[in-house]
């Protein structure tokens, strides 16, 4: 069956499935899966779903070389608690760094190159040949997110089409709040100091009392994505809510 056939089929088995059983469909029905997680403010809870199913999933962590210091004991502790065994860091190449950044300073005037360079690029070497990659994309994160399904067909530019799997796309924040409460995860710590959505250190700041949750990324920029999920090839930017 073709893929777009294949996703739309399990679309229509899991819509009423609990997140945990499209995550072990991913993880067991569709060949070779990879999780991507940035390890940030509600990482824990797909991590922690994976982990129940098989430790030895292969997780992909992009480390920019501009993440806070939290971010990076996080996600040493998060793999340790959960006992994830097949964890693999993967950065830009030295040598693209040092044509193309060699200053640490192209996030000031171009974001979206920074992110294509440190984020973009590499992920899309670390996925090279995979059948399916999990995410962590919600509806409720808003803008082309809110029609957001469990399955997708990802058409990378230059490989063959792939499956994204969302196992928490119907999930809103008090789910989230709720599994992190009854499976008594660890929390990023910068959550308590007021980040509850966590990325590069120089284009994350504080959120205040009634801003949306993602307010703090790339503030001021008019920028709300890094640019990892693509669409026939195209970055999908969701609007200034997601």
């Amino acid at each position: 069956m073709p893929l777009d056939g294949r996703t739309q089929t399990l679309n229509r088995v899991f819509k009423d499935k609990d997140a945990l059983d499209v995550m072990d469909h991913a993880l067991t029905q569709l060949g070779q899966t990879s999780l991507v997680s940035s390890f940030g403010a509600e990482s824990v809870v797909l991590l922690h779903m994976a982990a129940k199913i098989d430790p030895s999933v292969h997780v992909v962590f992009i480390d920019t070389e501009l993440l806070f210091p939290e971010t990076l004991a996080y996600q040493q502790q998060v793999a340790k608690v959960l006992g994830l065994t097949n964890v693999e860091t993967i950065r830009a190449s030295r040598a693209a760094v040092f044509e193309r950044d060699n200053e640490n300073l192209l996030h000031l005037h171009d974001p979206d190159a920074c992110c294509a360079l440190r984020k973009t690029e590499p992920l899309q070497k670390a996925l090279k040949g995979v059948d399916a990659w999990v995410t962590g994309r919600k509806r409720v994160q808003g803008g082309d997110r809110a029609a957001l399904q469990h399955f997708e067909v990802d058409r990378p530019l230059g490989e063959l089409p792939r499956v994204k799997v969302n196992p928490l796309a119907y999930w809103d924040r008090d789910d989230i709040a709720d599994y992190l409460r009854n499976n008594t995860l660890p929390r990023h710590p910068l959550v308590a100091q007021g980040y509850p959505s966590i990325g590069c250190t120089p284009c994350t700041t504080r959120v205040n009392d009634g801003e949306d949750p993602r307010a703090g990324r790339w503030r001021d920029t008019g920028k709300t994505e890094c640019g990892i999920h693509f669409e026939n090839g195209r970055i999908q930017r969701p609007a200034e809510a997601s």
